[in-house]
């Protein structure tokens, strides 16, 4: 707990909270937004701090810091998802959240944005000390989560499973069936079909916009992707089909790059067997570093916050950058890629894809109606392409970045909803 404590107050340069809350205050002087809801919207709406004690297979029991954030619900209930995480903290959370207020907004779902996240290490706990923490933090945020308030998701190191214990927690306390209340579920109990690769094939459609708009050819374009978790292996499958041409990859234990392209289905198979991509046959052995550097046409940073820096950000040779990661660059690097002419399209733009399909898995419950996989995608790049394409209007306006373009559209809209609601009482 005391860990917790210490990093959450941390005030570093790149503390994720004031990053977050830095990026606003910018883009309220862009658009003139007043002081009044400059200043609402910069702290959360509901924070709450639990402690979690978990029955452990060896007949003990251990406690487990975790939070839930609630945002901005302006808009509608919250949604954000759920992680479990040593490195966990408060102002992550608060930050994500912030975050997701932004992306709902900016892809104009009905939602505010919320975040939770347990701070424990889930890779030594056994499936059933999985469940047991899983049930036990639901039972400790349920007094604020629900269908219509605020709708937990998968996040890292949380699985549909994980979704599933979720839904029925919440459900045994109520006494019936209440599907909605989370998203990210397994079809079996109210998933959504497509709901596994939207991430991923949100940012694929959004990339596509941008090699649109810089007059590009999507065949043959080189594809960088750091992180080949949920996201970027989806990523991998679905842009190699289309034409994009994965010279790197990378996770938490090493990477593989190839020059003249990686073969993408041995990649994923070789992931599957040994857990990595690393020692990949037909490839060389590169560093997560070095993927964000490689030579490539488009690069996907896919892993956790604050990777791309004011240190590597003069190296990084892509000309698209897709932040299929919340936070992956820190504000000073964003301006140092805009100076140089690289269009970074922002994790509110490009990983909403997730969060999109979550909506519609949520309208899907609520009507008890399910959609064919062929329309969820089709909804999904419609809403994609707008929002890119919105937020790119805005940035040729202002003539400033992809990420003040689409915060200036994203944030527009929620001030618009707090001024037309008002305060109560």
């Amino acid at each position: 707990m005391s860990v917790s404590v210490d990093r959450s107050a941390a005030a570093a340069s790149d503390n994720v909270w004031d990053m977050a809350q830095r990026q606003l205050d910018e883009v309220a002087k862009l658009i003139g937004l007043s002081d009044a809801i400059h200043q609402y919207l910069r702290v959360p709406k509901r924070v709450l701090e639990v402690s979690v004690p978990v029955k452990m297979d060896n007949g003990g029991f251990r406690m487990y810091p975790g939070y839930r954030v609630q945002h901005n619900m302006s808009r509608g209930p919250s949604k954000g998802g759920i992680r479990f995480h040593p490195d966990v903290t408060l102002d992550e959370v608060k930050a994500l959240a912030m975050w997701m207020t932004w992306k709902c907004a900016l892809v104009n779902i009905p939602f505010g944005g919320a975040k939770g996240g347990v701070i424990c290490d889930p890779k030594s706990m056994s499936l059933q000390e999985l469940e047991n923490l899983t049930r036990r933090f639901t039972t400790e945020i349920s007094i604020i989560i629900g269908p219509e308030k605020d709708i937990p998701a998968p996040d890292v190191y949380t699985t549909p499973q994980i979704m599933a214990w979720i839904m029925d927690t919440f459900s045994m306390q109520h006494g019936y069936s209440i599907p909605g209340v989370v998203t990210g579920k397994p079809l079996a109990i109210g998933g959504s079909l497509g709901r596994d690769k939207a991430t991923a094939r949100g940012c694929m459609y959004v990339i596509d916009e941008a090699i649109k708009v810089l007059n590009r050819s999507i065949e043959g374009t080189r594809v960088a992707i750091q992180g080949f978790g949920n996201a970027g292996l989806h990523a991998a499958e679905l842009m190699s089909k289309r034409g994009y041409v994965i010279v790197a990859a990378s996770d938490s234990r090493g990477g593989v790059a190839n020059a003249k392209g990686l073969d993408i289905a041995g990649l994923i198979a070789h992931k599957a067997e040994t857990g990595s991509v690393a020692g990949f046959s037909g490839a060389e052995r590169v560093t997560n570093a070095d993927v964000l550097e490689y030579d490539c046409d488009v690069l996907v940073p896919a892993a956790l916050e604050k990777v791309i820096t004011r240190e590597n950000a003069p190296r990084i040779r892509a000309k698209i950058i897709a932040e299929a990661a919340n936070g992956p660059t820190l504000p000073e690097a964003d301006d140092i890629l805009f100076e140089r002419g690289v269009m970074v399209l922002p994790d509110i733009l490009a990983n909403a894809g997730g969060v999109t399909v979550s909506y519609f898995e949520w309208v899907q419950d609520l009507q008890e109606n399910f959609w064919e996989e062929n329309e969820i995608n089709d909804r999904l790049r419609r809403k994609m392409t707008r929002a890119f394409n919105e937020a790119y209007e805005q940035s040729q306006r202002h003539g400033v970045n992809m990420r003040k373009g689409a915060y200036a559209v994203a944030v527009d809209r929620v001030a618009e909803a707090t001024k037309l609601r008002g305060l109560y009482p």
